[in-house]
């Protein structure tokens, strides 16, 4: 990929994720008025416990498509097909497991229909937008991966409006409906485009089996990373309360809505630190310290004016979310820290290590877990607060620290 092609396929995600991120507060704030923070806060439990299990729905097959296509498209049918398998399969297992362990995990009063439904919506159906997205991700056609990230956030706008609107009851477990059908439209339109513009594969788990242990570390990097980002709203919801759960889900919110510039670069050059990574650590290095300055820069600006801004959520969301102008204003720092991560993250996947950017990001999961289990009790949200900064701060250090030393055993 060319510096002028990188710089296309950015401005397309970020084309894309910012027209989607605003699309997503728009109907984050339909969804937050009609059900206010402790139905809102029961919906959020129990999506950020499936986004936990979200990435083994996969078992990182479509990080492989990726991984292969990018260094030869030839492989492009034996790997799709094999992802698309492998999410049949694996997401039909995980959608019985959440389901049995929902009562025990989740706040009491939660109907098992609402659980099922979002289970099934992004295990199975978000996760088939996902892989159609990563094959044309593989091949460079970031307009294509920008267009259906879009799609369902659209369609969700649209159901937000419907429940805001019409005279239905205003609860999560109908939004959950509603939820599940515009995650199936989505799908069903991924798989199609995907069909005519890249063609089809033979529906085999062999290329996962073939490559176990790599896409398996692919999908526990990405679940570490699902657990440090919502395990926390997960225990709120059942240490303290579904409307403590609601008022920090929405500040996070927030932040990930504002990280959506910096996402957008790490989609673009994803593939290309396969490509450079091939080299080993020095030219996924260069890659990283060609994009860091600009997004690092931004990611300054941007946790400063978080900070400014804060006190007007309240206004935007209704006075049910009062307390998130305190939470988003300590929340803001993890804009650039999140930055940070990712970088060192996909510099060391790129190059070939992967296993250990996995094991590190479950090490901080598990103190993220510890944390919690600590301070919930005694500072609630505020302690939330404080084992995001803290884990994610630490994960930064710890994968930097990564990089340079495998550099300097590349290079002994």
């Amino acid at each position: 990929m060319t510096t002028a092609s990188l710089k296309t396929n950015s401005l397309w995600m970020l084309g894309g994720q910012a027209f989607r991120a605003g699309v997503q507060l728009l109907y984050f704030v339909f969804i937050a008025r009609a059900l206010g923070s402790d139905q809102y806060g029961g919906f959020v439990a129990v999506t950020a416990l499936v986004a936990i299990a979200a990435p083994f729905a996969t078992w990182g097959s479509g990080n492989l498509l990726i991984k292969h296509v990018a260094r030869d498209q030839e492989t492009f049918s034996t790997y799709w097909g094999s992802a698309i398998a492998t999410t049949l399969l694996s997401a039909s297992l995980l959608t019985l497991a959440i389901g049995l362990v929902a009562g025990i995990l989740l706040p009491t009063g939660l109907p098992l229909v609402l659980v099922l439904l979002v289970a099934l919506s992004d295990l199975l159906f978000a996760r088939l937008v996902d892989v159609a997205g990563q094959a044309f991700q593989a091949f460079n056609r970031l307009d294509r991966t920008a267009a259906l990230q879009l799609l369902p956030t659209v369609l969700r706008l649209i159901a937000a409006v419907l429940l805001l609107v019409v005279a239905v009851p205003k609860t999560a477990l109908v939004w959950s409906a509603l939820f599940f059908v515009t995650t199936v439209l989505s799908a069903a339109c991924a798989l199609i485009w995907v069909r005519r513009d890249l063609g089809w594969g033979p529906l085999s788990l062999d290329p996962v089996r073939r490559e176990f242990k790599e896409s398996g570390a692919f999908a526990l990097s990405l679940s570490a990373q699902n657990i440090y980002n919502d395990i926390d709203k997960i225990m709120l919801a059942r240490i303290v309360s579904p409307e403590a759960a609601g008022v920090y889900a929405a500040a996070y919110r927030i932040v990930d809505t504002a990280f959506t510039p910096v996402r957008s670069v790490l989609y673009a050059a994803y593939a290309r630190f396969f490509q450079l990574g091939q080299r080993g650590l020095g030219g996924s290095i260069t890659l990283a310290r060609r994009l860091l300055p600009l997004t690092g820069g931004y990611s300054l600006l941007i946790a400063a004016l978080l900070w400014v801004c804060a006190p007007a959520l309240p206004l935007m969301f209704g006075q049910d979310f009062a307390a998130t102008a305190d939470v988003l204003r300590w929340l803001a720092p993890l804009v650039l820290l999140k930055t940070l991560h990712y970088f060192a993250a996909d510099t060391l996947t790129g190059a070939g290590y992967q296993t250990t950017r996995s094991l590190i990001q479950v090490g901080v999961a598990v103190l993220n877990i510890l944390l919690n289990l600590w301070w919930l009790p005694r500072y609630g949200w505020l302690g939330a607060v404080w084992a995001s900064l803290i884990s994610d701060a630490l994960l930064t250090a710890a994968l930097w620290s990564m990089v340079l030393l495998q550099r300097q055993q590349e290079h002994a």
